[in-house]
């Protein structure tokens, strides 16, 4: 490790959120010129070296405190004289805060206190101003044009000793002099140096923003190219943060620290947000912000890397605006472990400053909702969540073993508690009980208690786990609050849209319960199977058989493995008349079955949900699809009708007035 003493040069623009809200272009094309013409130069000429160029901000070393404290002056004297004649309210102002220190170099990096004191005296600089630190007056008092007014001693963030700051007089008169304000001015000075802190200051140690506004980095996305049409309000995608640990143990930290941005940011009902299954393909990929962007219709891109060594980590994070190439915000934190919960928060609200989003009391009171605050427990539900996603009997057992891992750990929990539900009503659902180790009653009990015990840390998904349990449990009506709360308090959650989709489809309104499952569809465009189901089911419910089994071969051919499909894709061809393409997808369901095994499964089969009295004849064509299907393709409905006369097999086939439901089917010389 390289460790050298450098002055450096912490630079932010006054309001860049506004002024990129108020002409985007214009703002890049004067920071690009001011660029060329003033800010390169100057740092050229005295003799300075740029570490950091990203957005709103710049960060330069310098080999003494004289030059980078007169390039410094330059830079303000030239910005003022530059932008003299335009609008206040369109000038770009400028921010200086200046430190010298030891610093620790990595590659062309620069870390250390020395760094983050710098970035501190910035945000305390009044707009215009310039910010020093008592080490730089003592090397350049005597050796330069302009005065220093002793502010006393600061207490920064995250910095265990006060700092005495210095700001620096710009005025020919003051050239020479160092005097400390009057007490008066002194504490007008501290009000309005804590307001232009609180605006910009970082809630963990070392946080620092850079962005790079100057010029675009990367490829603008092509909206004639996306996949899908851009959403109305600002649409995001965030990538899975990079593990720069080297150790693979760190994965779900870092996958955990990508999924409660998601969350939290999924909260916020002016904001579209892509979900996290949907992101997660792009894991271990290096992709362009474009092509997410074209991928997943979304204007903004968030990535970022964690390294985590022992309890300290490193968390870089950048938001870029994929239609234009430009970052719109960027973040550095160094820091303890523990304060990570606090730098996810900041992400968020400074993501949320960046789009010039505004926040109900409510979004603001829901971010952490049922989270924890313990790094265990985060990993451990960490871990059971993406075994959950997998969706399998295997996985699911082995999801409810690391979900409980951290209940153990933290017993309030609250999504740990939900997770569990959702864990256990797939049991009962799927008739996963067995990996679970209980029965279906069992494990209906379980979710149960699990979710009126997570209750009291709710989220989200807590209601959706309670709407899942209630619709098992025939509470219709139950089902749809809890579903329409889980969307009221997570709009971009694509699973509390599908369990308000499944909530009304299965209460005779598959109509608008088609809606809420393309608003999922959309939100999660690598979707599990479980979303075609729901869709292919509204179909199916509208008897629009056609377009149902379109829909679920459309998703066998992405997935092959989704058995959980077939039953319904065999029934809907066999309403249709197409024998044997029903017969087909049945064998893909029981591929080593022979015929009275094909039989008795179709008898035993128990579809996930349960159906209200009003569409409870959903649930009899699905039934009557299924027998139908079991028919070898050498029989004939005519024979079929001789057989059910003749009392042969009626336990397990329909009778003759059910089998006149199927119009491709019905013999001409049958009559009901």
């Amino acid at each position: 490790m390289e460790r050298r003493l450098a002055a450096i040069m912490s630079v932010d623009v006054v309001g860049y959120s506004r002024l990129m809200g108020q002409d985007e272009a214009g703002t890049l094309a004067a920071l690009k010129a001011h660029r060329a013409e003033l800010i390169d130069p100057t740092i050229a000429k005295h003799k300075g070296r740029l570490v950091k160029l990203m957005g709103d901000g710049a960060l330069v070393e310098f080999p003494s405190a004289v030059d980078a404290v007169v390039c410094a002056a330059a830079l303000q004297r030239g910005m003022a004289q530059r932008t003299a004649e335009h609008p206040e309210d369109r000038r770009i102002v400028f921010r200086i805060g200046i430190n010298i220190g030891d610093l620790i170099v990595e590659g062309d990096d620069l870390y250390g206190d020395g760094v983050n004191i710098a970035a501190r005296l910035e945000g305390l600089a009044e707009p215009g101003g310039i910010c020093v630190s008592q080490h730089v007056v003592g090397q350049v008092k005597g050796k330069v044009d302009f005065g220093f007014e002793d502010l006393g001693n600061q207490h920064v963030k995250n910095i265990a000793e006060p700092i005495r700051v210095y700001r620096v007089s710009l005025s020919p008169k003051a050239a020479g002099k160092n005097v400390r304000l009057k007490k008066g001015a002194r504490g007008a000075w501290r009000k309005a140096a804590v307001a232009a802190a609180a605006a910009v200051a970082i809630a963990a140690s070392g946080a620092v923003a850079w962005l790079k506004p100057w010029q675009p980095t990367v490829e603008p996305a092509s909206v004639d190219r996306m996949a899908f049409p851009l959403p109305e309000k600002p649409s995001i995608a965030v990538l899975p943060f990079v593990n720069m640990s080297g150790d693979p143990e760190q994965e779900y930290f870092t996958d955990g620290l990508t999924e409660d941005l998601i969350t939290d940011l999924s909260s916020i009902s002016g904001l579209f947000v892509i979900s996290r299954n949907s992101t997660f393909v792009y894991k271990g990929r290096s992709v362009p912000a474009r092509q997410v962007s074209e991928d997943l219709g979304v204007r903004y891109v968030l990535e970022g890397s964690v390294r985590r060594s022992g309890n300290e980590i490193r968390v870089n994070a950048q938001l870029i605006d994929a239609t234009t190439g430009g970052n719109l915000w960027a973040e550095r934190y160094d820091g303890p472990v523990a304060s990570v919960f606090e730098v996810q928060d900041l992400f968020i609200r400074e993501i949320v400053s960046a789009l010039a989003l505004n926040l109900s009391e409510g979004e603001r009171k829901a971010f952490a909702s049922g989270q924890t605050t313990n790094i265990q427990a985060r990993e451990a539900f960490q871990k059971g969540w993406e075994h959950y996603l997998r969706y399998t009997a295997e996985d699911n057992a082995i999801a409810a073993e690391h979900l409980g891992n951290a209940l153990e750990i933290d017993p309030g929990y609250g999504r740990a508690y939900a997770a569990l539900g959702l864990v256990y009503v797939r049991g009962c659902q799927w008739r996963w009980h067995e990996e679970l180790g209980t029965s279906p009653s069992g494990a209906f009990d379980t979710a149960v208690a699990y979710v009126t015990e997570g209750e009291a840390n709710s989220s989200s998904l807590t209601k959706v786990a309670a709407s899942q349990i209630s619709l098992y449990d025939n509470q219709h009506d139950a089902a749809l609050t809890e579903a329409a709360r889980a969307v009221a308090l997570d709009p971009n959650d694509p699973e509390a849209q599908v369990a308000m989709g499944l909530a009304m489809i299965t209460t005779g309104k598959p109509e608008p319960g088609l809606a809420f499952i393309e608003t999922a569809l959309r939100l999660n465009p690598n979707h599990p199977s479980h979303y075609a189901l729901a869709k292919a089911l509204a179909y199916f419910a509208m008897n629009d058989l056609d377009q149902s089994a379109t829909v679920l071969t459309q998703a066998l051919t992405r997935n092959p493995d989704s058995d959980d499909l077939t039953p319904l894709l065999s029934a809907s061809h066999a309403r249709l008349g197409r024998r044997k393409d029903a017969r087909d997808a049945l064998l893909q369901w029981r591929p080593e079955a022979n015929q009275a095994e094909l039989e008795r499964s179709v008898l035993e089969y128990h579809f996930p949900y349960k159906w209200s009295p009003e569409a409870r004849d959903v649930e009899q064509r699905l039934q009557d699809g299924l027998k139908l299907s079991t028919l070898p393709l050498d029989v004939t409905v005519d024979t079929l009708i001789e057989r059910l006369h003749s009392g042969d097999a009626t336990e397990r086939r329909s009778s003759v007035e059910e089998l006149g439901l199927f119009g491709p089917l019905r013999p001409t010389r049958y009559r009901s």
